[in-house]
């Protein structure tokens, strides 16, 4: 791991179905999109709306093994404009989240990380 990293969890490149609302939205529907990366402490994905920072969020996530969505209250962390198309890259940080989710998400990481990282 790089030293100048901040992150607390270690982090795997992955793509799993992702849907995500503002919970300020109140019924709105959710949007779906793919996650980038994954980490017991939060998620990045691409969205093609601007999101602003501290934002709260209801994530929920598809991993392959777990038999139903991992569902989280979450903020955005940061926001970045991809430098092409109209995308934004999203980092979102878990807030809050069932014990079993999390240990799910910590399990299907550490399971998925590449040997020697």
């Amino acid at each position: 791991m790089n030293p100048s990293e901040k992150r607390r969890f270690p982090r795997i490149d992955i793509r799993v179905p992702l849907q995500y609302k503002e919970l300020r939205e109140g019924n709105s529907q959710s949007k779906g999109t793919t996650t980038r990366n994954l980490s017991e402490g939060g998620v990045k994905f691409n969205t093609d709306k601007f999101i602003s920072l501290a934002c709260r969020m209801v994530v929920e996530l598809t991993i392959p093994t777990s038999q139903k969505p991992i569902r989280a209250i979450s903020k955005v962390a940061w926001i970045k404009k991809l430098p092409v198309g109209d995308d934004y890259e999203i980092g979102n940080q878990f807030l809050d989240m069932a014990k079993d989710d999390r240990a799910c998400v910590a399990d299907y990481v550490q399971k998925t990380m590449p040997k020697g990282s």
